[in-house]
């Protein structure tokens, strides 16, 4: 399973042919250095380390049928003759559908990373090791937000484990391998660059995808994206494709977005973030001006929630919120993200700027899970 996205841009790229001339005048050679450079031989090494923590995962629903109250099922079984299409023991009634994807192990007692939309909704879930053998998982908890679930497998032997590494360090141009079980054809390797990073294609409030050229298909999701020294640096989620294949184009969620919410899975199966109490929006390029910016930025404070932590501190509408804790506001996404890493009724500082004056206020956040129940 992979997350596709379509929008009008594919259109719009499909009849572009970009091209690239580089000046040669006074331009000056430089080589690649040996760290950026594919290992000597191919990442044949590599892969076989990391190959058997990297697991395929088979997921089974049941297509459960439609419900009636006892009037409606004699109505309609009075229509069909007692025989009611979709229901059990007719044809195209109940059944089970299938689907596939990848993930990997993180630690030898059985922890599983992949993603949210591989296992959701399954009735079962079913690992399969690079060895051949199959063990049933437990889903300990998923996060839709982040698209990301931890999954559990007990097994009578300590299981091979990859680390999760640092993504904040990557660089466009750096390489990556993805290692993963595309169309469901098995263990299959492909390598790329980065080619950007935290990258937002609009799939949530959290996005900030690395983008990677390394092949990444259908059945990829959920499985690991490699740096140079074997360590998981995303988690392979979604593609733009305008036919569904691989072109050049597939998204990873960052490491250091994984270790936070695989952490708070593992606790309790559940996520705590942050929650202020406000809608946003950006600051538009006439305000900036007039209050002296180079350019946007912050986040414009829309609409105050009513009993809300914002409202508790005393931020009202059209405040712009330039600082969160220690986090500085430049669009709103850093503004989401500062308060759903911030834990639930703790305290933190919020700079704004009101009526050209920038004022700090104290709020205690509240805890997002609790405006969902």
């Amino acid at each position: 399973m992979t997350s596709t996205i379509r929008t009008d841009l594919g259109a719009r790229l499909a009849g572009l042919t970009l091209a690239a001339a580089l000046a040669t005048t006074g331009a000056v050679a430089v080589a690649p250095t040996a760290a950026l450079a594919v290992p000597a031989g191919g990442y044949g090494d590599l892969v076989e380390a990391v190959s058997p923590a990297v697991v395929f995962i088979e997921v089974s629903t049941e297509a459960k049928p439609a419900s009636f109250d006892d009037d409606r099922m004699e109505e309609l079984k009075r229509r069909f003759g007692g025989q009611i299409p979709g229901m059990p023991g007719m044809p195209g009634g109940e059944g089970v559908r299938q689907g596939v994807g990848s993930g990997f192990i993180i630690s030898e007692d059985g922890d599983i990373v992949t993603n949210n939309h591989v296992v959701e909704g399954a009735d079962t879930v079913t690992v399969k090791l690079s060895d051949g053998r199959s063990l049933k998982a437990e889903v300990v908890g998923t996060d839709p937000a982040t698209d990301l679930a931890l999954l559990k497998v007990e097994a009578d032997a300590p299981l091979p484990s990859v680390k999760l590494g640092d993504s904040s360090v990557i660089r466009a141009g750096d390489e990556v391998v993805a290692v993963g079980n595309p169309f469901g054809l098995g263990g299959t390797v492909t390598s790329g660059i980065v080619s950007a990073t935290s990258r937002d294609i609009r799939s949530g409030p959290y996005d900030d995808f690395i983008q990677t050229d390394a092949a990444i298909n259908r059945g990829n999701s959920g499985g690991p994206l490699f740096n140079n020294a074997g360590e998981v640096i995303g988690v392979n989620t979604a593609i733009f494709s305008p036919d569904g294949g691989s072109v050049g184009i597939g998204f990873a969620v960052p490491s250091q977005i994984v270790t936070k919410v695989v952490a708070d899975l593992k606790d309790d199966g559940t996520i705590d973030r942050g929650w202020l109490g406000v809608q946003i929006r950006p600051m538009s390029d006439e305000v900036a001006g007039v209050l002296g910016f180079d350019k946007p930025k912050g986040a414009v404070v829309e609409k105050v929630s009513a009993d809300s932590p914002a409202q508790k501190a005393g931020l009202k509408d059209d405040d712009i919120i330039l600082q969160f804790g220690e986090a500085e506001i430049t669009d709103l996404r850093d503004l989401t993200r500062a308060v759903a890493d911030t834990a639930p009724d703790s305290a933190t500082s919020v700079k704004v700027l009101r009526k050209g004056k920038e004022i700090t206020l104290d709020v205690t956040v509240g805890n997002l899970a609790s405006q969902k129940t």
